[in-house]
């Protein structure tokens, strides 16, 4: 299944469910924001595919912008397990980053 997150108006990113829901979970234990959390964890537990970080409160927005530049990309090096797909969800990912800016 594919899945969306629309960073910006007019900038979104497309992905494998699992890497979308893998990006929603790293964010999820990081957010101070805990109503932006809940928010997140619905989407995972719903398995709804899509977010619109637009439309989050801005507490929650900024913080999921500052929290993809920061480290997204070094923890799923760490993080993803090693195999063929790898190296293009770690582009992906690398992708999903720059659209925040």
């Amino acid at each position: 299944m594919a899945a969306l997150i629309m960073v910006r108006q007019g900038r979104d990113w497309q992905a494998t469910g699992g890497l979308f829901e893998w990006t929603l979970e790293y964010l999820i234990p990081r957010l101070d924001d805990q109503k932006t959390a809940t928010w997140l964890r619905m989407v995972v537990d719903e398995n709804l595919g899509s977010l619109w970080i637009p439309d989050l409160p801005d507490a929650g927005r900024d913080e999921i912008y500052a929290l993809l530049r920061s480290d997204l990309v070094a923890a799923a090096r760490r993080e993803l397990p090693e195999g063929p797909a790898k190296t293009d969800a770690l582009a992906q990912l690398r992708e999903l980053v720059a659209l925040t800016w």
